[in-house]
């Protein structure tokens, strides 16, 4: 087909639907309880996204509105398909995949923190990755260890 018969934004439509795979982390899919049932979630809602965008009429609309729920759905199919679900800790000698541990760093107040997988970390709602730098240097330490992280102590207050 020729060039001239077709519409100047097909092309650029073209490219805004052929949206880059987010990137997966070379590192092992684990993840709490909590963490699976948010990936599941995310993986229906990418569906339900991309079901929503199928009763869009016009086609080059339809391909847009379609390019993110579409990737998103490919990414949590594949952090689903990977997870491996780790058991809360029932110890709390030592810190381990899925505690919260408490601790102080320098001059900061204590902070606390629980260590999950990376796709439900979140630290402005105190959770973080376990390939997050604090949370690799702090598992296995104990309370009263003291671990050092960009050049600042960090010291082990309670793990629960």
């Amino acid at each position: 087909m020729s060039v001239a018969f077709t519409k100047e934004e097909s092309s650029e439509t073209a490219a805004e639907t052929l949206l880059p795979d987010r990137p997966i982390s070379a590192h092992p899919n684990l993840v709490t309880l909590t963490g699976l049932k948010q990936l599941q979630a995310q993986l229906e809602n990418a569906r339900a996204a991309y079901e929503a965008a199928n009763s869009i009429e016009d086609v080059n609309e339809r391909r847009r509105q379609q390019a993110g729920p579409l990737r998103d759905a490919r990414y949590f199919t594949e952090r689903v398909r990977s997870a491996e679900l780790l058991p809360v800790p029932t110890a709390h000698d030592v810190i381990a995949f899925g505690a919260s541990v408490t601790y102080t760093r320098d001059d900061h107040p204590a902070q606390t923190y629980r260590i999950v997988g990376e796709d439900e970390a979140d630290p402005k709602t105190g959770t973080i990755s376990f390939a997050s730098p604090v949370a690799r240097a702090l598992m296995g330490k104990a309370v009263g260890d003291v671990v050092e992280v960009n050049e600042q102590e960090l010291e082990v207050i309670s793990i629960a």
